[in-house]
């Protein structure tokens, strides 16, 4: 009721009803932006089928039927690469079409809020479900969610999203507002009267469909690199065919070509990095961090510096009244002044919220209204009517309210101790009103910092009397009533997150607006060291160089600041090369969120305005859902290049014995249908298990990756280099073992060597991982049924009739010892080069 007294109102409006409200949703459709030029499902299938590897391959299938034809041949390999073409097309499209439905999914989860009057008391609903003629409360921090006009009530709003003009608009009563447009301060109460597509945001978007499906980074990364990857191969496929043609003629060259085309390419790479990102996506909200897009739950894992607030991010944000002090001693007066100071300057208030009644607002509020209503009755307390507001600025550190009495007009204001005592002229001491000279305000300001250095967040608390309303400013010539001391204790989860954080290299900064002292003290029972704080006026006062001196000597720790100073910090962070994320939940605090590398808004207390502005909100403002999100974001990262590794160290080895046997034999070493086989069996189940493998056991304690830092690095090029030329040497080695009995059991052999070298090579990677342990041996389940379903997959292709379409044979005993030797010496001779690799570069994996 608090605000609707602010802006004038003396009793709460009836509003819709619940039975109306839901007949006009019906009527008019949820408050939603449709997105019209949204890609179909069909074209989202199609799109499987263009890019330039699904191409190659088909160019390849009509190669072979060309081959086919002129030698009189049948058309099964021509036939059976569209098949498994398709089946790849099908299993890109499933992937692809989960990814977006894990996107929409998140939108819906970090929908905005609104605040409507229903049924005669305030409901918070999601602003989807506003209708016309919904009576809705806004303030400083919302987003206005549908078209309307204020009815009462005062705002200042950001219209640039509208009108491209960042100068912030005033609006009073009978005046428009937009949609989707943002609250800087006051306090109105709407009359709805357009929502969804029918607003001027919904026009906008009708005409412009501004919202488009954006590539991740790691999507683009990779079409660049397929685009590489396709001529690459089709400068391979120039220099065999010619080599091919003076060997075998015409035809035969050819279908070598389409061979070695068929082993280059790496078809499921694409789909593989994208159900990889949106898993991390899924696994990310789980641990409480809504990611806004899925780019960022690889970027999140590079992070070298957390920028974070501190109350409810490595605190509580539970506040809890603990104590109060007043000047001298026989205080009764003084008290009952401060309860009432506690009750009226205050913006909590009780609404209906997933269909129950609880308190909210901002959490120091709810503690100082819960405190004044223990310690009296709320009849006693309602003898004042709230009639105007100063609402809470973060520069000025401090709130008033101006209530009309029967006697006339007071004004209570709260606010940050030296802010409070510096916008008094008299003190409350020993129970009588008197001057507040120089030695009584050092003893306000003596106390204040006693109880900041043990952690606590204290306010101070002023009033004012007068027969006469008092103009626009009413906040200054107070007189201090006495402090209100708050606990809110640090989360006790915290100190080992940020332990964990200092481990893996990423540096910790808080950033608040509480009292230097507080901060110290917390950041010390945080483990975030700082040998001084920085307050926000001294930091205004510093040059670049002596910020970045600082910085440099290890200060960690800024109180007293506002958004501004968050935004100034983060750039000259970023300019060293710095990636930084950035936490916030103010209106301006969106500034600092869109410039960070990773913006992180708080979806218990942010406003609207952070959480639109952010890529990441953390659904309970706990910074160990930072940790936690980081820890996913290496992970994730580690296991996309993981299968990268994993799919290339195949393809190299299967280029590589292809052109060797078309150099050196006299006939095709392997048919085209086997190799799209092997990639298919290799890029499936197996390469997409390695994206939910657990994270690796020192994942926490290894420095950031550079920002420029590509999937594959030096170190891992050594890797896919030399293991594949051992690969192929090996299986070359079973296959010329084998080759004395006849060119069938040859072929087969060297077939079935390509699917059993999985084990070896995912034995060697999580070798190189620390993931080879009895503890993780067993802990991707997922992995271990794919590495089965594809040995049995190629079982049957040998023993069952489909081996006439692949060309194979059945094996024997002997064929089976060959492999199994090839298998063991593959393993050991991997092991070994990943030890000497490693010992070479200090590169991570």
């Amino acid at each position: 009721m608090n605000v609707l007294k602010s802006i004038g109102l003396k009793e709460m409006p009836p509003g819709l009803s619940s039975e109306e409200a839901e007949k006009r949703l019906k009527q008019y459709g949820r408050n939603e932006i449709i997105e019209e030029k949204k890609e179909s499902a069909w074209k989202l299938l199609l799109e499987q089928f263009s890019s330039p590897i699904i191409l190659l391959l088909i160019f390849a299938a009509v190669l072979s039927g060309f081959t086919n034809y002129f030698q009189g041949g049948e058309y099964f390999d021509s036939i059976l690469i569209m098949m498994i073409v398709f089946a790849a097309g099908i299993a890109g499209f499933v992937q692809d079409y989960k990814a977006e439905k894990t996107i929409e999914e998140l939108k819906k989860l970090a929908s905005p809020k609104a605040k409507v009057i229903r049924n005669g008391k305030i409901e918070v609903i999601s602003s989807t479900e506003v209708v016309p003629g919904d009576l809705v409360l806004v303030e400083a921090g919302d987003v206005i969610p549908a078209d309307g006009v204020i009815i009462q009530g005062f705002l200042e709003l950001d219209e640039s999203m509208m009108t491209g003009e960042s100068k912030a608009v005033k609006k009073k009563s009978k005046e428009e507002v937009f949609s989707g447009t943002n609250v800087y301060t006051g306090e109105a109460i709407l009359k709805v009267t357009l929502t969804g597509m029918s607003t001027k945001m919904g026009e906008l978007a009708a005409r412009m469909q501004e919202m488009k499906r954006e590539s991740t980074p790691f999507q683009e990364h990779m079409k660049r690199f397929t685009k590489k990857i396709v001529i690459f191969t089709l400068l391979i496929i120039l220099i065999t065919f010619i080599a091919g043609f003076k060997k075998f003629g015409f035809l035969e060259a050819l279908l070598i070509a389409v061979s070695l085309a068929v082993a280059a390419v790496p078809e499921g790479l694409p789909a593989v990095i994208t159900i990889a990102l949106s898993l991390g996506a899924r696994e990310m909200a789980r641990a409480k961090a809504l990611v806004r897009r899925l780019a960022v739950t690889e970027s999140i894992g590079s992070i070298n510096i957390i920028c974070t607030d501190k109350t409810g991010t490595l605190t509580l944000g539970k506040m809890e009244v603990v104590d109060e002090w007043f000047p001298g001693r026989n205080n009764e007066n003084a008290f009952e002044l401060f309860l009432e100071a506690c009750y009226y300057c205050n913006d909590a208030e009780k609404a209906i919220k997933n269909s129950e009644e609880e308190w909210v607002g901002d959490e120091t509020d709810i503690a100082l209204k819960k405190f004044s209503l223990r310690k009296r009755k709320e009849e006693s307390l309602k003898g004042f009517l709230r009639i105007d507001s100063i609402p809470f600025d973060s520069k000025k550190k401090m709130m008033s309210v101006l209530v009309k009495s029967d006697e006339g007009f007071l004004v209570f204001s709260k606010g940050a101790p030296e802010v409070i005592v510096n916008k008094s002229s008299e003190i409350i001491y020993n129970g009588r009103i008197t001057s507040l000279d120089k030695k009584k305000k050092q003893e306000v300001l003596r106390k204040n910092d006693e109880l900041a250095s043990k952690g606590y967040r204290v306010l101070a608390l002023a009033f004012k009397s007068t027969n006469k309303k008092p103009g626009k400013i009413f906040d200054k010539n107070l007189v201090f009533i006495g402090l209100v001391v708050l606990s809110d204790p640090l989360r006790k989860e915290v100190p080992q997150a940020v332990r964990e954080c200092h481990e893996a290299g990423i540096r910790v900064i808080m950033i608040t607006g509480d009292n230097p002292k507080t901060a110290l003290e917390i950041a010390r029972q945080a483990g975030i060291p700082s040998e001084e704080v920085i307050t926000g006026e001294e930091f205004e006062k510093m040059k670049d160089e002596e910020l970045l001196k600082a910085l440099s000597k290890g200060v960690n720790v800024f109180a007293r600041t506002n958004p501004f100073h968050k935004l100034r910090l983060l750039k000259l962070l970023k300019k060293q090369g710095h990636i930084v994320a950035m936490t916030g939940d103010g209106v301006n605090d969106s500034l600092a969120l869109k410039k960070a590398d990773v913006g992180i808004a708080m979806g218990v207390r942010g406003t609207e305005v952070a959480k639109e502005a952010s890529d990441i909100i953390l659904l309970d403002d706990n910074f160990s859902s930072i940790r936690n999100a980081v820890k996913q974001g290496r992970r994730i990262f580690d296991n996309i290049r993981k299968f990268v590794d994993y799919l290339l160290t195949c393809n190299t080895a299967e280029v590589m014995v292809v052109l060797t046997a078309t150099l050196f034999l006299p006939f095709i070493s392997l048919l085209p249908v086997q190799i799209l086989w092997i990639n298919l069996i290799t890029d499936g189940l197996p390469a997409l298990a390695l994206s939910v493998d657990p994270a690796r056991p020192d994942v926490m304690k290894r420095k950031p990756r550079k920002k420029t830092e590509s999937i594959i690095n030096k170190k891992l090029a050594m890797l896919i280099t030399s293991i594949g030329i051992k690969k192929s040497l090996v299986i070359l080695g079973t296959f010329l073992a084998v080759l004395p009995l006849g060119i069938d059991k040859a072929r087969t052999v060297l077939f079935t060597g390509f699917i059993m070298y999985e084990f070896v090579r995912i034995a060697v990677i999580r070798f190189n991982e620390k993931l080879f342990s009895p503890k993780y041996l067993f802990a991707n389940k997922f992995l271990l049924l794919s590495l089965a379903g594809s040995l049995g997959l190629q079982l049957l292709i040998l023993y069952s009739p489909l081996s006439y379409y692949f060309r194979v044979v059945p094996l024997g005993f002997f064929e089976w010892t060959v492999l199994l030797a090839g298998t063991f010496i593959g393993f050991v001779l991997g092991i070994a080069i990943a030890i000497i690799i490693n010992q070479i570069t200090e590169e991570e994996y």
